[in-house]
Parts: C-alpha cells; structure tokens; sequence
C-alpha cells in the first residue's frame, strides 16, 4: 500500500476484516466504499469543493488508488463527481468505472474509453471479487422529469446497486422514491444492509428544483418491507437545505420496525459488518 494514504484512507485500506465481513465507510452524503476481502468498491464519491458543503469530504482523489471500481448511481453532482473523475482514474490507473447506460459517454469523456462500463437493471457485473447487481431507482434530473426512471420511456438513467462481496450484500439505493414493487425487488437480492437516503421530498424543496427521495420513515418501510437485516442511513447531512434527521429514522423503527437493525456511521466513518 502507499505511503501517501493518510488518516481515514489508510483506515479503509488496512483495517483487518474477519472472514465473512465487509467494511462500509461513508464518505459523506451518498459517499461508502465498501472493502471485501478480495475487492473495494467505491459508490457515489464526492469530493468537489462548494460553497453550500456543511462539511469537508475526508479523502483525496489521490488517496483512492486502492478501489477497484467507482460507480455513480445517476448524474448529479453530489453522485457523479466527473469534475475528480480525472483524478480518481490516474489514483487508481487498473480500477473500472460503472454509470448508468445512457450517462457512459460522459464518464467516457472524463476518464477516457476502455475503462467506463454502462449498467443496467438486473445485468450483473462482475469486478474482481465483487458482483453488483443494478437495480432502478425512482428520481430526476431536474423536477420537469420527476419522479421518472429515465428522460425517455424505457431508459434507466437512476440506479442503485446490491453489491455482493464474498456473500455480503449491501444495496446502495441512489437518490429514489419507492415505486411499486421495489420491496420484492430489492429482497429477490436478499441484500444483508441498505443504504438508503432519508431526507425526504418538501413542495418547499421541489419549488427550487431539488429532486426528493426517501423520508426517514419511508426509508425504513422499505428496509422492512425487503427484508433486509439493517439499515444504514445516508444523504441528509451535508448541506444544510436539503436535510433529514436520523431520530425519525430510529422512531420509525422502534415504534414498527423493531427487528431492523439501525446503524448510524460517524461524520465520517465506517464500520465491520457481518450478518447474524
């Protein structure tokens, strides 16, 4: 490994993982890296500066040389980071770069061709250890076409993913709603954890062409409703206008919920997981 991974980086690559675990790291926002122990897969990494960011993102491009392949769930900024995708590419010159279909010239133009390979729903890809398997999510890219699975009937241009490493699920729901027959789809994966946004849709928000997603208490609905065994939350706390709140999450799950397993990462850390 590299003597330049400091702090937080060089946690992610060299913390030990017991065999049949996955590390989950958060990276802010959507932000995880998820470490097997033959492969990391890196989701949603934002690293852009902003004037509107609460908070600082804890790694460099330059520190990522370790991940194996970088996926985008859709083409938001605070999703798909083209602006470091340069950077993540030259870090980490043998790691594979996966986007929905319709968004792979534009990953192409950022990182170059050979390298950038377009998802889409129920096709598996393998990468190294890893196997992830794409799944829709219910969004927009702007709030004239929300919420919608693509710009154009039958496109799939907002995903999310259940990423298999060594036997460990985790589904990385993207920016989504729920959409009739979600549940069932996501549990026919039987992923172990959800990472799952709750911040929720306001007119308020919408009013300024900010795209919703999830509340809290629907976020955890749906984790039950799949089946999953615990619910990781994400995307409420890095800009101040477009927010959730994690109590509502865990009410929701005390009050309804009380075998789903809650799991609130630090700003920003990660943790070992590994199934009951």
């Amino acid at each position: 490994m590299s003597e330049k991974l400091q702090g937080y980086a060089r946690e992610i690559a060299e913390t030990p993982l017991p065999a049949g675990s996955v590390g989950i790291y958060w990276l802010g926002q959507a932000g995880f890296i998820l470490r097997g122990e033959r492969t990391t897969i890196a989701i949603d990494v934002y690293l852009s500066p902003r004037d509107t960011r609460r908070f600082d993102p804890p790694v460099t491009a330059a520190e990522l040389e370790f991940v194996d392949a970088f996926l985008a769930t859709h083409e938001h900024i605070d999703h798909l980071d083209l602006p470091q995708w340069p950077a993540l590419a030259a870090a980490a010159p043998g790691a594979r770069f996966i986007v929905p279909l319709p968004l792979v010239e534009r990953a192409t133009e950022a990182v170059g061709g050979g390298r950038v390979s377009g998802a889409v729903p129920d096709v598996p890809i393998g990468i190294g250890g890893a196997t992830v398997t794409p799944i829709p999510a219910r969004h927009g890219v702007h709030m004239a076409d929300a919420y919608t699975f693509g710009l154009v009937p039958g496109e799939y241009r907002h995903l999310g993913y259940v990423v298999d490493l060594g036997g460990v699920r985790v589904y990385h729901a993207g920016d989504t709603i729920r959409y009739d027959g979600m549940a069932e789809r996501i549990g026919a994966l039987h992923p172990d954890v959800a990472l799952l946004p709750i911040n929720g849709r306001t007119p308020e928000r919408e009013a300024q062409d900010l795209v919703g997603n999830l509340s809290a208490v629907e976020a955890a609905d749906l984790a039950a409703d799949a089946g999953v065994a615990a619910v990781i939350p994400m995307h409420y706390e890095l800009f101040a206008h477009n927010s959730g709140r994690v109590a509502d999450l865990v009410d929701r799950v005390t009050d309804a919920h009380p075998r789903l397993a809650v799991h609130v990462l630090p700003r920003y850390g990660g943790m070992i997981y590994r199934p009951r």
